[in-house]
């Protein structure tokens, strides 16, 4: 066995060989694979086999078309078979809320180049035919859906890995994971020790064991999952040709063909986890026992969905443990606070997602960088805070809505309230219905008198809309205030702190006491980030982003550290209130002495009745504003002296759901809808950010320089959209002159203008004031008018005055 690599991959499941054959594909052959039993233990082996495109992650679902298209170039590459059966498959709504899922997901296809067709129950009944359809409204037809021979394929992958000049050591059982000074690590194996630069954890359902090794926790745990396959069915084999795939959500099943009978599986509510304890080193090719009591009522529902299921007969049954992360997607990346450690574990759906995993952790261990947005998936997209406790819950819970409707304003209720300021029974009472961002319970809007405490979830307007429009309203002609706990802020200094902000941030390093709003640029110039750098004083900094970011800044933060600068997250150090309107500046004043010569753009400490507070005057509602940070321990305090003081001028509290629709007014941009790193700086306007002047060679400026001499194809927009009742969330195709020429990144409805609001990518030779266009929203075309003029403050009086 070899003793040195590059690289060793721990596990040989899908996911594993999927990584070693891209990092080779990508241009590494000094890698290698170990596995403790044979290729394919774990849950490889047990697996349906099933792969399908449909994700309500758009990234996600590219990677999944990635995953698809790969098969056959294995074959090629190889020789051998991965058992294809590209046999296509349907998605069934049985009520509107699935059907309007469905529309939502066509409509995003059609940008990203998948073909995949809404379909009637007459169609379904030609595709589909032992499909019951009563209740049936429509489906959803792709036809890149189908299933394979796990085994098989994993072997491709381990075959082309080999030809690319990967080793596999098969019955090497890894007991120890040692850091070296160096950075790089030692492998220790029940076959000798493996000095190796970088480490892939691919340990499936192991991962949490081999994770420890480093002292990591991964937030993962295994879930039992059972399918069932028939005796032979005279419906099936009598076929011309083979059955398509057809997925249930009503009745949480997915079925397909297998020989002559079915394969049906289920994602039952009487889910049951397993190895709460750990995952015993001696499991891998067992199965655990079958148990239809947890299926019961499953089967029951799937006989009334497909009548050829209730004659025949159980030929064998498939009872296996996968590993699921809190939110059902993989962790992929560099682990947070280690040096060239790399998680590539969680991929529940491996025959799905493993080519992307595979490829995506190749790019970013090779490139430094992939060439997508990634954070639906990334391992740093859970904080420090989070643990066993908190992930077995969020996994249940995932498991059973695996078919569930996933609306874009639905707040899971499983392990909540988890992390709370000192504000929450305060909140509480005044009648908040709360998000989670985090971890961290948010407030979304305040319900008065006989509201609902709960928002239902809709792809429609939803009851939060008297609500927020009243959030609105006080906003724009009184005063709000809102917690700004949930900003991510660092505090940066030492006597490099100036020049290491030079470096890392594009945009202008501000003088004393003021601020700057900048991107941070990936090495190729992808937005990585979006903050504001509030200076203290030459040696003192402040940086504000987004909350839910926190690891991922830090972690390249560090990634990029340099001596006489030191970086400290203090997002739940730091705590406060902003407050907004045009009576904001009146209820300061009520407060203290300082803040009457405070312009635009300043940051000040200040004593705001009895709390030392800093307060800078910016604010992302689009008006005159202020952000107060204080000590949580002073917080409560902080808020009795805003109110009381503000209730002469018509104070009132507001939500998330008001801050969306206040930032639409100004087209103002979020992070992960309009700047991601999907998005470049100048398709998003961040450019206008950019320091071109500063004597810096910050991070990404090449790319940002070339993309300055050759604007790209394409740029952000606002348009104002006739609808009925129904507003753009993120991902409707933008159609122009008949086709289908951009896409909306986010969008709502702005309470102050009275109007729908789009903010959407399209080609720059389009982007002009009056620009018609449709955007499909729920299989409607609605027009859409391109617009340039701010709905609120266009001429900035409000917010600079």
């Amino acid at each position: 066995m070899k003793t040195q690599a590059r690289v060793v991959v721990i596990g040989g499941g899908v996911v594993g060989v999927s990584v070693l054959y891209h990092l080779t594909k990508l241009g590494w052959s000094d890698v290698m694979l170990v596995e403790r039993s044979e290729l394919t233990s774990g849950s490889t082996w047990h697996a349906a086999g099933g792969f399908h495109t449909l994700n309500g992650d758009t990234n996600m679902a590219a990677l999944q078309g990635y995953t698809i298209r790969l098969y056959k170039e294995l074959e090629e590459i190889t020789g051998m078979s991965c058992g294809l059966h590209h046999v296509g498959g349907i998605t069934l709504a049985d009520n509107r809320d699935r059907f309007d899922m469905l529309l939502a997901e066509r409509a995003k296809h059609r940008y990203m180049g998948l073909d995949t067709q809404i379909v009637g129950p007459d169609e379904i009944a030609k595709i589909a035919p032992i499909t019951n359809l009563d209740g049936i409204l429509g489906a959803l037809y792709d036809p890149l859906d189908g299933h394979l021979d796990p085994s098989g394929t994993t072997h491709a992958y381990a075959k082309a890995a080999r030809m690319g000049g990967a080793t596999i050591e098969t019955h090497v059982m890894v007991q120890e994971t040692t850091q070296r000074p160096d950075g790089t690590w030692n492998v220790v194996t029940d076959k000798g020790t493996i000095h190796a630069e970088h480490v892939v954890n691919a340990g499936g359902l192991w991962a949490r064991e081999v994770g420890a090794m480093a002292g990591v926790y991964l937030p993962l745990h295994p879930m039992e999952h059972q399918y069932i396959v028939t005796d032979e069915i005279a419906e099936i084999y009598e076929r011309d040709s083979e059955h398509p795939h057809v997925m249930d959500p009503a009745g949480e099943s997915y079925l397909r063909q297998e020989g002559r009978g079915l394969c049906i599986g289920f994602y039952e509510q009487p889910c049951r986890p397993w190895a709460v304890g750990g995952t015993p080193w001696t499991f891998g090719h067992e199965l655990l026992p079958d148990d239809f009591d947890k299926i019961e009522d499953s089967i029951a529902f799937a006989y009334k969905r497909f009548p050829v299921l209730e004659t025949a007969g159980v030929k064998s049954v498939i009872h296996g443990p996968f590993t699921f992360a809190p939110d059902g997607n993989p962790l992929v990346g560099p682990v947070p606070g280690l040096r060239n450690y790399w998680s590539a574990c969680g991929v529940m759906a491996g025959f799905s997602q493993g080519g992307g995993v595979g490829l995506m952790l190749a790019q970013w261990m090779i490139e430094g960088e992939c060439e997508r947005d990634v954070s639906a998936m990334d391992v740093a997209r859970f904080g420090n805070w989070i643990s066993p406790g908190y992930t077995l819950p969020k996994v249940i819970e995932n498991y059973q809505k695996r078919f569930s409707v996933s609306y874009p304003n639905e707040e899971l209720p499983a392990a909540r309230p988890n992390r709370t300021t000192m504000m929450y029974d305060i909140f509480d009472d005044m009648g908040a219905v709360w998000g989670a961002q985090f971890g961290l319970e948010v407030v979304n809007y305040f319900a008065e008198g006989d509201e609902a405490r709960y928002e239902t979830p809709s792809f429609r307007r939803s009851n939060a809309w008297e609500a927020t429009a009243r959030e609105v309203k006080a906003v724009r002609e009184a005063v709000g205030i809102n917690e700004v706990q949930n900003f991510g802020k660092y505090e940066v200094t030492g006597a490099n702190a100036r020049d290491w902000l030079d470096r890392v941030m594009a945009g202008r390093v501000p003088k004393p006491g003021r601020l700057s709003l900048t991107p941070m640029l990936s090495h190729k110039g992808r937005l990585i980030g979006d903050f504001t750098i509030s200076c203290l004083s030459d040696t003192h900094f402040q940086l504000t982003a987004s909350y839910g970011s926190q690891a991922y800044h830090m972690r390249w933060f560090e990634q990029n550290a340099s001596d006489g600068v030191t970086v400290r997250n203090v997002s739940d150090a730091l705590t406060g209130f902003q407050i907004a309107g045009p009576n904001a500046r009146k209820v300061l004043d009520a407060v203290t002495r300082d803040a009457t010569d405070l312009k635009f753009m300043d940051v000040r400490t200040m004593t705001i009745g009895m709390t030392p507070c800093l307060v800078q005057r910016v604010s992302y509602t689009g008006g005159l504003g202020y952000e107060i940070y204080c000590e949580p321990v002073a917080q409560r305090q902080l808020w009795h002296t805003l109110w009381t003081a503000g209730q002469e001028h018509g104070m009132r509290p507001f939500g998330m759901r008001a801050m969306m629709s206040l930032r639409l007014d100004k087209f103002f941009g979020s992070w992960l809808s309009e700047f991601s790193p999907d998005y470049t700086p100048a398709e998003t306007g961040m450019d206008r950010f950019i320091a071109w002047s500063k004597n810096s060679d910050f991070i990404g400026r090449a790319a940002a320089e070339a993309e300055r001499a050759t604007p790209p194809d394409r740029v952000l927009c606002a348009f104002e959209v006739a609808v009925n009742d129904a507003d753009v969330n993120a991902y409707e195709p933008i159609w122009i002159d008949g086709t289908v020429q951009g896409f909306c990144t986010s969008g709502g409805y702005s309470h102050h203008a009275g109007t729908s609001i789009a903010l959407g990518l399209i080609p720059r030779a389009h982007a002009a004031e009056g620009q018609m266009a449709q955007i499909e929203i729920l299989g409607e075309m609605c027009d859409a008018t391109l617009i340039t003029t701010p709905l609120y403050d266009a001429d900035g009086e409000q917010m600079r005055g």
